[in-house]
Formats: structure tokens, sequence, C-alpha cells
């Protein structure tokens, strides 16, 4: 008997017991369209984390200052006030660090501002020129601020987009003015968005004004101290040359060792490493939940095929009482269960893409589908048909045709 004319009889088979053959699919639908997800949200995460990091800079490297003891109680990393703007003048220096190409020194605090009758509180940045260098960000209108205005303390600022629509109503804020601590200032500049955040701050979210305006005329880094040092390499090999001359010339002013060190220097790519191991530990736990529901759907269609070979003995009697060999009676039933699974198996990977596009607006949490994805689950269904239909076709092959025909 022809491969088609098996087929066209299995498929006969699986219509002619409709709802007990969609009961067995949606065993199937359920499991891939879990996988799909699952795997999709985990790339979505690993994906999103990547652009949070991104948005930090290139080659960076962030130097933030150790932990304080108060009452025997140790607070967490950038607790104290241990690094100052002198250390950052120290890494300029291309004799103590030959790689690092730029640094930054950020002075911060959350502040309340005022444009016109409109108050917001944001972060508020004070540092120098090279700030849009190492954080590797732009302007979408206006300007950053320059070393004159830098140098002569003035009150300028750089607006986040997120920040210009809390207090300008996403209107034109260039030109515009805000008051922050009873210091009005000029907006020249809006940066271009990141659409990401940085631990529990929006990157979009923040004021970047000139050091020396936030120390002499906000009270922000009046005392000297930073809240963080930001260091660009000269490139993604000299990462860690920089890291290390880094290192060692705040141990060496600080005079301390690397055991008592009340500092602490972390690079993108130690970040992106920690982030995306974790985002993969996460999808490889949730997918081995999401694999728990495919074997059900498995174990769900081995079930229907015996099930089957037992309702259809006297049919298998006849068929090979009729010159169908085992093989043919094998085959049919193998299709069979092949059949259920791949209608089981494009279906969840409609659902999963369905999902991708309806989950991110009701969670918050993009979903990242790929078609490797997609052709992975369908041949993972075409696997769970073949390993469930095995033994039932086998059993239905095994049955002797006389003993087939006189059963009840």
């Amino acid at each position: 008997m022809r491969l088609t004319e098996t087929l066209r009889i299995a498929l006969d088979a699986i219509r002619t017991h409709r709802l007990r053959s969609l009961l067995t699919v949606l065993g199937i639908w359920i499991g891939i369209a879990s996988v799909v997800l699952t795997v999709g949200l985990g790339q979505g995460a690993s994906a999103s984390v990547k652009q949070q990091i991104s948005a930090l800079g290139s080659n960076l490297l962030i130097i933030t200052p150790g932990s304080t003891t108060t009452n025997g109680v140790r607070g967490g990393f950038g607790s104290a006030t241990t690094l100052t703007f002198d250390d950052a003048t120290a890494l300029e220096n291309r004799s103590v660090a030959p790689d690092i190409s730029a640094v930054a020194p950020v002075a911060s605090s959350t502040e309340v501002l005022t444009a016109g009758t409109t108050t917001w509180t944001s972060s508020v940045v004070g540092s120098t020129p090279q700030w849009a260098k190492v954080r590797s960000r732009t302007v979408s209108s206006g300007r950053f601020f320059t070393t004159d205005e830098y140098n002569s303390g003035a009150r300028v600022a750089v607006l986040g987009e997120e920040t210009v629509s809390e207090l300008f109503g996403g209107g034109s804020a260039v030109g515009q003015t805000i008051s922050v601590n009873g210091t009005e200032l000029t907006v020249i500049g809006v940066l271009a968005s990141t659409g990401s955040t940085s631990g529990t701050s929006d990157e979009d979210d923040t004021v970047v004004v000139p050091y020396t305006t936030a120390q002499q005329r906000l009270g922000i880094g009046s005392t000297g101290a930073l809240s963080t040092i930001y260091l660009q390499a000269k490139d993604s090999d000299a990462l860690s040359a920089a890291y290390q001359e880094a290192n060692a010339a705040l141990l060496t002013r600080h005079d301390v060792t690397s055991d008592d060190a009340d500092f602490s220097i972390t690079s993108q790519q130690s970040l992106l490493t920690a982030a995306t191991s974790t985002s993969k530990t996460l999808t490889i736990l949730l997918g081995g939940i999401a694999a728990i529901s495919l074997l059900v759907g498995g174990i769900g269609v081995m079930n229907i095929m015996l099930v089957s070979v037992s309702e259809r003995v006297r049919e298998i009697g006849l068929r090979k009482a009729l010159g169908a060999t085992p093989a043919v009676i094998r085959t049919q039933f193998l299709l069979e269960a092949i059949a259920l699974s791949v209608v089981g198996g494009l279906l969840g990977i409609g659902v999963g893409w369905l999902g991708a596009v309806v989950l991110p607006k009701l969670i918050d949490q993009p979903v990242t589908l790929s078609a490797w994805a997609s052709a992975g689950a369908l041949v993972v269904a075409i696997g769970v048909g073949i390993v469930a239909g095995v033994y039932p076709a086998g059993r239905a092959a095994r049955l002797a045709p006389i003993d087939a025909l006189r059963s009840e």
C-alpha cells in the first residue's frame, strides 16, 4: 500500500473521532506554546538587559565608593564618600593610566525641579564635558555644555527626554529656564533617549550640569566627594588593562590594599556576563517547567493512540486478513500520532507568536521570538508524536489477524 493511501486512512481515523483528537491536540498545543513563550521571554529579558547595560556607555568601567560602618552596621557599597575629584584627575594622567581614554567624575543628588508652576523630582548630575563621550550619550536637540561653560560654572543644564516631558509636557525645552535649589538654569540641550533604566534610576529622567555649577551653585558635591567615576577604555581589548591601572592607582592614592579597598570597580562586561547568566538560568528553569506540560501532552497522545488501538482491533484484523502487512499497520498508527502532534505544534507556535504581541502590553516585558526557536518547537512536536506513537503502533502491528477478527 502506498504511503499516501496510508496517510489518508490515518487522517480519516482522526476526523472520525474529532473531540478526542481535539483534546489530544490541546495537550501538545499548550506544551509547545509554553515552551515558545518561555524561550521568547528569556531572550527578550536578555536583550533588554544588554540594551540597558550598553546604554551606560561603551568600553566602560564604573568606580563607586566603598561602604560605611555605623554603630557596627556595615552599609552597602556606595554609601561612603571615599572617591574625590582629585582621584578622577589622577586617572586622567596618561602616565598613570595609559589605557584610559576618558574620565567622567560624577556628583549626583535627587532634587526638586521647577519650571513655571510645574515641579518634578529628578536626578541632578554634576560632571565634566567628557560625560557625554564616556556615557555614549548624544543630544536630540540643542547641545551639550562646553569646557568654557564648565570652567566658569555657567548656569546651564541638559535634560533627559523624560524630564522634559514631565516639566514641559513634551514641548520644546531648549532656551527654557528651570529652577534647582533656588538657582535658575537655562536648558541648552535635550539628551537623546536610551529607553532604559540603570538600577532604580531612569536614564532618560536626569539633569546634567557642569560639575562646577553643581558644586558652587547647587550644593551638590560641595565637599569634593563623588558618587561615581566613569572611565572609558581606549577600546574593548584595553578594558582589562584599564581596570588594572585604575585599581592600582586608587589603591596607591588611598593607601589601602585589595583586601580593605574602599572603592569598587565594575566593568561593563562583568555586568553583562552576570545579567546574561541570570537570564539563562531563569530561562532554563521556566523552560523546564514548560517542558513538563509538553511531556504531559505527549503522554496524552500515547494514551489516545493506545485507546484507538483497543477500539479498532477488528479493523486491524480485517486489514491484515486483506493483505496489509505489519509495516503498513505500524505506519498508519505512527502517522496518526505524528499528525496530531504536528497540528498541536503549529497551533502552539501560532499561540506563542500571538502571545509575543499581546504579553508585552500586559506585563511590560519584551518577548523576543525567532524563526529558529519556532522551527525547533515544531521538530520537538514531531519528535513527541513519534515517541508517543511507536509503542501503540507496534502493538497494533503485532496483533494476529485471527485473534483480532474474533475479538468482541
